[in-house]
């Protein structure tokens, strides 16, 4: 600490962007200020809430990039935590992607529901929050305008067609003026001319029933309910149709939540909600997360922004590039005043759930480091072995992160060395694989290994990390009751057993880390098993590769299957007809002898 006291002193007084690193040289958060040195100083003086506490214990050291600008360091910080992710940022970042109604840019043109806005050609409209409104709206205007439905055109026509919703140019000449008119109608529809449209599709009814065509009528009376159903339930706010997003912000107890209304066409439309903790002060975490929200048209950007008194609309308007305002008076102020009562509910109404999922995460990884009297374990990762009498031994492994499972950091691996059932070398050897490839590849190590098993799997981990790789990282061993429970929990050379509650948080941690790790491990010992059974068969027939053998089991999907397959369904499956017949026989041959 008085290293990095001292470091501080030297960080000059401009803006710019510091990232703080822990003990492994991993950048677990990434912030930005105006006086660099006053910010990363205030992380080490006066006092903090838990969780910043928790954020400031991990900190061994840190780096800064200084920046001409504010509005260089805000665009500075977007990009540095896009390109490092660190752990602390992590809830700042808004990973929600909304779908948008798309009219595509072909000979023929298609509606679709799309979460991604690109630069090809094609008209967009929305987003739509709330998924099934999109998705309404799209099964209204398939109704009502007949565009192609099919992503590649077929030899004949489908059932879109025989119901009205597709004009079939698979088989019928359509007219590129046909289709402009179908997709100007969409765009008036979705532009808010849907009120139009009803009048006008009633007209048609009442003529329909003027000349007796009664169902032509009741189809046409369908239309107006359909319309009325989807359309009719949104609110009118404002009585002008410019696009907008109004921001509402409320921060309590070092959390932040963010209430965003989207208007498209003077109709509140849906609502976003982001919620994280605040390790800056409010005004730079909500430019940070702004950000964010409109990278990559991730929310495409609106014609203007509505913001409340605490933020700096001009810094805004110049970082997103949209015109943004802090409304004074009337209605469009009470807009954020709207959105800022709705973020002061949603805040109140998470904090409990936010606690008890401390209590299940955070607390619970703390406690349990004191329980084993080590530093606390932010990453934990977990291996198991799975195998039947030897056959097929595979091993898995599980990853952690502050008590929530880390799946992109799953691994599953093929036992290579061992012959046999030996489950402290298959322990060794997946141990070796896994770390040796974190070495090489300068990624971060966990602060603690779980094993399922006692003393003798904890000493095989341990003699591989401390003797081979000169790593030195806890080793506990999870070991279980005759009922396949978890029973105790083990750590140190020689193992001990470490008292623990079991009605405590950090036990119902560990059994929740051990029943996922044998739960993958177990699926992929049954897929591996599956393929081996169903390959070994074929072995030995001649035509029957390594490719066709792939094919067959994507064909046919399981043994059972195939065993029940006809001739020509082993044929259709792409096999030639005479190594189907030899296939066949083998087959046939088989089932007798069970």
């Amino acid at each position: 600490m008085e290293n990095l006291k001292e470091k501080i002193s030297l960080v000059p007084t401009q803006p710019g962007c510091y990232l703080m690193k822990n003990k492994h040289g991993t950048i677990i958060y990434i912030g930005k200020a105006k006086v660099l040195r006053n910010r990363v100083r205030s992380y080490f003086s006066g006092s903090h809430d838990k969780k910043t506490q928790l954020l400031v214990s991990e900190i061994r050291d840190f780096e800064y990039i200084v920046t001409t600008s504010n509005i260089e360091a805000l665009l500075l910080e977007q990009n540095l935590i896009k390109k490092y992710e660190p752990r602390y940022n992590v809830l700042l970042k808004d990973d929600k992607s909304y779908p948008y109604l798309k009219v595509t840019n072909e000979e023929h043109p298609r509606l679709i529901t799309t979460r991604k806005v690109k630069k090809d050609g094609g008209k967009y409209f929305g987003p739509y929050p709330n998924a099934s409104a999109a998705n309404e709206t799209k099964k209204l205007l398939d109704r009502l305008y007949p565009l192609r439905k099919c992503r590649t055109l077929p030899d004949r026509v489908c059932l879109y067609y025989h119901i009205g919703q597709c004009l079939a140019p698979c088989e019928f000449e359509v007219t590129e003026e046909t289709n402009k008119e179908l997709v100007t109608q969409i765009s008036r529809f979705l532009n808010g001319g849907h009120k139009e449209i009803k009048a006008d599709i009633m007209k048609k009814m009442h003529e329909a029933s003027e000349e007796l065509n009664f169902e032509r009528a009741k189809e046409m009376r369908d239309q107006v309910q359909h319309i009325e159903a989807v359309m009719e339930k949104q609110k009118m706010t404002l009585t002008d149709m410019t696009d907008r997003d109004v921001f509402g912000i409320a921060f309590d107890k070092g959390w932040m939540c963010i209430q965003v209304f989207f208007i498209r066409q003077g109709k509140l439309i849906e609502r976003d909600v982001s919620m994280f903790p605040m390790y800056q002060d409010v005004a730079d975490d909500f430019y940070t997360f702004i950000g964010q929200f409109y990278a990559d048209q991730q929310h495409k950007k609106p014609k203007e922004i509505f913001l409340p008194e605490e933020i700096d609309e001009h810094l805004v308007a110049e970082f997103i590039g949209v015109k943004t305002f802090k409304p004074k008076k009337g209605q469009k102020k009470e807009l954020v005043k709207l959105a800022t009562k709705n973020a002061l509910i949603a805040l109140k109404e998470k904090f409990d759930l936010i606690e008890r999922d401390e209590r299940k995460t955070i607390i619970a990884v703390e406690e349990l480091g004191k329980a084993l009297q080590i530093e606390t374990p932010h990453r934990i990762e977990a291996f198991d072995n799975s195998n039947i009498q030897g056959v097929d031994p595979v091993s898995a492994m599980v990853s952690f992160l502050d008590g929530k499972p880390d799946k992109r950091n799953y691994r599953k691996y093929k036992i290579k060395d061992v012959q046999g059932p030996d489950d402290y070398e298959s322990m060794r050897e997946v141990v070796r694989r896994r770390y040796v490839r974190l070495l090489k590849e300068e990624q971060s190590l966990p602060d603690l290994v779980v094993i399922d098993g006692g003393k003798g799997q904890i000493s095989a981990a341990q003699s591989v990390l401390e003797d081979e790789l000169g790593l030195v990282i806890p080793v506990c061993g999870l070991v279980k009751d005759e009922k396949h429970r978890t029973s105790q929990l083990m750590i140190g050379d020689p193992p001990r057993v470490v008292p623990l509650k079991r009605t405590s948080e950090e036990f119902y941690l560990l059994q929740r880390i051990q029943d996922e790790v044998h739960r993958f491990a177990i699926t992929f010992h049954r897929n591996v098993r599956k393929k081996t059974m169903f390959t070994s068969l074929l072995d030995g027939i001649d035509g029957i590769g390594e490719k066709r053998k792939k094919m067959l089991l994507k064909h046919f999907g399981s043994l059972k299957r195939l065993k029940e397959a006809t001739f020509n369904e082993i044929r259709e499956a792409g096999i030639p007809a005479s190594v189907a017949q030899e296939l066949k026989r083998k087959l046939d041959s088989d089932k007798e002898k069970q």
